[in-house]
């Protein structure tokens, strides 16, 4: 624990409890002069886990809230409270503020439910306005159906009608604030009820943002810029702010200036090049050399340099998609974790329901997430073809890097010598082998969403398997030439291990099928029929091209049904 300066508060997301009891705060007041003078209507701010955004909305809340009116003393010695004209707004609007930072449900009955819960607890804030003789009968009748079971039709009105409601009462327009807007729609993709959660957030958002004559301002953060397609179409007032804008860049996280006066303060200083290699790296817009503030914090607290931010995101979603990418995402994402750099297309409108069809859209996310950052890009020339920007990416940070290399370990090698016993039985043609590897590792790490149990319709289980195998096999790669979905013969075949040196080691073709049951009836069925493209389709014409025997060339069947998995080889 650090002995000198303010003590640092882990976890206080309370703006005035961090100022009232002197605790470790960095002054990001700013953000509320750039925001209100920027004149945004619909403001959204795309920022990683831990970067403030919850803080910052605490203190966007007690600044503007009517309910604060008259106590604007937390932000006495504030940058905000050096102009007069901003000490005359503290505390003058009605405010609505409203977090889905734990709407996390795995089903969309319970999901809905959980919002349901929040908004009844909004409109018990303001149940004084229930009594108010500007309620029409009409109006008490809706306020009083706002509860726990209420319909799907109030509920997406439910914003909108409060707004018209405090309006009325305080004759002002009302400022909203959304945080964390969406971490209900990763919870909706992961588990499967996407396109129901899509339609009710779309109706509340239209409802709320566009069509809203009550409304003065409102902000809304979340991680992703989820695509204006998806759940703000037709609302043409919304200002988007991804990491890629120079836009309250240093609004959330803090600058390397702010973190070196912060271990001077505390002590420190000695260990500022350490901190900088291993919590530096964030880039928003132009600005470079952020920190994020959950590292940062927690080093004040216990000046111990470990992995903290990376622990606490959601890595579901990021490892779900690269276990599942192609052989090409795994070799880039190998080539990251070296130290190098990828030049890719990026679209920051993050399209969840397509991410299953689009391999490319990995790196959007882990963009998005905080783990990679932008060196360069070519934005201008992208918009003169009407392509997709290119972006030069990088591994984040130390603290990134390790985080992902424990990830990586957590999958492949969990079982140690087991892993590398399954490419030594593949060349030996040890079925056996294999399939007891398999079965454990089925058991042990795949979910049943990544299997295809509680798949969304855009779920490809087979595709995941294929993507597993691939990531197994990568380290193969000094000694064959690895392919996949390439055409030989007749066909696609769906892997090909082609050795460097012809003479000196086999060839192997790898065919993977889902279980129909419409057509099979059991696993042996199933793998039997893969088996039989290889052969039907003539997938080892490359390799016997290349002067490699049939009797080196070993050919694998993978049959699957949610976590059982079956492999054969050809007799041939």
């Amino acid at each position: 624990m650090i002995t000198l300066g303010r003590t640092v508060g882990i976890g206080v997301q309370d703006f005035e409890k961090l100022i009232v009891d002197n605790l470790f705060y960095i002054d990001k007041t700013s953000l509320i002069k750039e925001w209100w003078e920027s004149e945004d209507s619909v403001t959204l701010i795309a920022r990683p886990r831990r970067f403030g955004k919850t803080l910052n909305f605490s203190m966007l809340n007690r600044f503007f809230s009517l309910e604060y009116s008259g106590k604007g003393d937390v932000f006495e010695g504030l940058s905000i409270w050096e102009e007069e004209k901003y000490r005359e707004l503290q505390g003058t609007y009605p405010v609505i503020n409203l977090s889905f930072a734990n709407v996390k449900e795995q089903n969309f009955a319970d999901t809905k439910k959980r919002i349901y819960q929040l908004l009844t607890n909004l409109y018990n804030k303001f149940h004084f306005l229930r009594d108010s003789e500007l309620l029409t009968e009409v109006d008490k009748q809706y306020f009083d159906r706002i509860s726990f079971d209420m319909e799907s039709t109030d509920a997406t009105l439910s914003l909108y009608q409060l707004s018209d409601y405090l309006h009325r009462y305080y004759g002002k327009k009302v400022i909203i604030l959304l945080d964390e807007y969406d971490t209900p729609m990763q919870e909706a993709y992961v588990n499967g009820f996407w396109d129901e959660l899509v339609a009710f957030i779309r109706s509340l958002f239209n409802a709320t943002f566009k069509t809203n004559p009550y409304l003065e301002r409102a902000i809304m953060t979340g991680i992703t810029r989820v695509s204006k397609e998806s759940i703000f179409s037709d609302l043409n007032n919304l200002k988007v702010v991804t990491t890629t804008s120079d836009e309250y860049a240093t609004s959330f996280g803090f600058t390397e200036e702010e973190v070196f006066a912060a271990l001077d303060e505390c002590d420190l200083l000695d260990k500022k090049e350490c901190v900088k290699e291993w919590y530096n790296g964030f880039i928003f817009g132009t600005h470079t050399d952020i920190y994020n503030p959950w590292s940062i914090l927690n080093f004040l607290d216990t000046g111990n340099i470990t992995t903290y931010w990376a622990n606490t995101s959601s890595n579901s979603l990021v490892g779900k998609l690269l276990r599942e990418g192609n052989g090409t995402i795994k070799k880039k994402f190998e080539e990251l974790m070296q130290g190098k750099h990828l030049y890719v297309p990026i679209d920051e409108q993050i399209v969840y329901n397509q991410l299953d069809d689009n391999d490319e859209a990995i790196w959007s996310l882990l963009l998005a997430s905080g783990y990679l950052k932008v060196l360069s890009h070519d934005e201008l020339d992208s918009i003169a073809y009407e392509e997709d920007a290119y972006y030069e990416l990088a591994i984040t940070n130390r603290e990134v890097r390790v985080m992902f290399k424990g990830m990586i370990q957590s999958w492949f090698h969990r079982t140690g010598a087991e892993y590398n016993a399954f490419i030594k039985a593949m060349l030996t043609q040890d079925t056996d082998a294999m399939n007891a590897y398999m079965s454990q590792i089925s058991l042990e790490l795949f979910s049943s969403f990544d299997t295809g149990k509680r798949a969304s319709q855009k779920a490809q289980p087979e595709r995941f398997y294929h993507g597993f195998v691939l990531g197994l096999i990568v380290s193969m790669q000094r000694d064959y030439i690895i392919t996949s979905n390439k055409e030989s013969g007749f066909g696609r075949y769906d892997v090909m291990i082609t050795p460097k040196n012809l003479k000196a080691n086999p060839a192997v073709i790898i065919e993977f099928k889902v279980l129909n049951p419409r057509r099979e009836t059991s696993l042996e069925e199933t793998v039997a029929k893969a088996l039989a493209q290889i052969e039907e389709k003539q997938y080892s014409t490359d390799l016997l091209a290349k002067g490699i025997p049939e009797n080196r060339i070993y050919k694998y069947g993978f049959a699957f049904e949610g976590k059982q998995v079956l492999i054969e080889k050809s007799d041939d």
